[in-house]
């Protein structure tokens, strides 16, 4: 997301304006053996190997069995639809070309974090040499989403909004219930070890954007944080983009999912945007609970309303996730991605990527079978 465009280096931090709702999608893959379906380190293989139109659009990530593939900025989402079908399909090939598989969940169902190698890289160094076995536990991919803002202002204040809909989207892409050969219990697995991360997860309430660039300048003055790219929320200002980033999310495991996910959380952006409400910092306990239930439980949790959308009601998380697909059907048409909010339809009638892993386990009782029958649902 942002290419071509300048990063900022300076203090005060800088936000750079981007009109009109734009996008940027990152999808964080996994890179098995072939014929294992294991995790293999294969990402910098691959990057090596890229051919030229590709190679821009793929990054290393935290371990060498994660690649990272990256849209350019779209202007809508048949824009993201185009895209990604291009890099995805050629990064694909380029996979099936170094005996290599591109997998789409949030954690791999029975890879050993002791046999991960890490990418060579002095930051990601510098992160494992302090987190030790918590970092070495992280080994887990996710989906973010960017949305172009107008200002910080006004990024900061729809930041502290969307919170209050966050779990929501979590409940909706969960796919990590197995970790290291076991059922987690959780339907997404992935969200607890991230937790376990420095300054990662739910934040707190700030007031604007002056308060947001003090806030990181002081840490960084401290020493906490090198750059905002150490702030691991679950939503954050994105100020060298010009967009709120949205993090909370698994990463679904087909495709139609991920574009009826980036349309939907497309339309709650520009909706909390164009309502032009500020919001009271709201209950923390209550954000966590909410979290806690999507993380737990996905559509079968619970879900108290926080900030006021459904009159302070508790509700299952799946009708939660039907009220706010209602909301945002006037946005979704004034963009012309109705149709890929009928993605979401589908995965409250037939299931998240969590349940799907769950009942092919249930099935064929292998988790090697249950990687390569996940494999080949992406496109479907």
């Amino acid at each position: 997301m942002g290419e071509g465009r300048k990063r900022n280096t300076g203090t005060p931090l800088i936000f750079s304006p981007s009109p009109d709702y734009t996008l940027g999608v990152e999808i964080e893959f996994q890179t098995l053996d072939k014929k294992s379906c294991d995790l293999a380190p294969l990402a910098p293989i691959l990057l090596e190997n890229a051919p030229p139109l590709l190679r821009p659009r793929l990054s290393p990530e935290f371990i060498q069995s994660i690649l990272e593939i990256q849209t350019g900025i779209c202007h809508t989402l048949k824009d993201v639809e185009n895209d990604l079908m291009q890099t995805v399909s050629m990064a694909e090939e380029l996979a099936e070309d170094n005996h290599a598989m591109l997998f789409a969940a949030s954690l791999h169902p029975f890879a050993q974090h002791r046999e991960q190698l890490l990418t060579t890289n002095s930051r990601y160094e510098a992160i494992m040499q302090e987190l030790q076995i918590v970092g070495r536990r992280f080994i887990t991919q996710g989906l973010h989403v960017h949305v172009g803002i107008p200002d910080g202002d006004t990024a900061v204040r729809v930041c502290n909004r969307i919170q209050a809909y966050l779990p929501v989207l979590l409940a909706l892409t969960a796919s990590s219930p197995f970790s290291q050969g076991e059922d987690t219990g959780f339907m997404s697995y992935r969200t607890k070890l991230f937790e376990a991360l420095p300054l990662a997860g739910i934040y707190t309430h700030v007031d604007n954007w002056k308060s947001f660039q003090d806030e990181v300048e002081l840490l960084r003055s401290v020493g906490v944080i090198h750059s905002i790219k150490d702030l691991w929320w679950d939503a954050r200002p994105h100020p060298d983009f010009g967009t709120l980033e949205v993090r909370i999310c698994d990463l679904p495991v087909r495709f139609t999912d991920i574009l009826g996910i980036t349309a939907m959380i497309q339309a709650l952006v520009a909706t909390l945007v164009e309502e032009g409400k500020t919001a009271d910092p709201l209950n923390q306990h209550i954000i966590k609970s909410n979290k806690w239930q999507a993380a737990r439980h996905g559509l079968s949790g619970s879900y108290y309303d926080p900030s006021g959308w459904l009159a302070g009601r508790r509700i299952p998380l799946r009708d939660a996730a039907v009220k706010l697909l209602e909301r945002l059907e006037f946005m979704a048409g004034r963009f012309g991605s109705s149709r890929y909010l009928e993605n979401i339809q589908r995965v409250l009638r037939d299931g998240t990527g969590s349940d799907f892993l769950r009942c092919c386990h249930g099935k064929e009782k292998s988790l090697k079978s249950v990687v390569q029958s996940l494999w080949g649902e992406f496109w479907l």
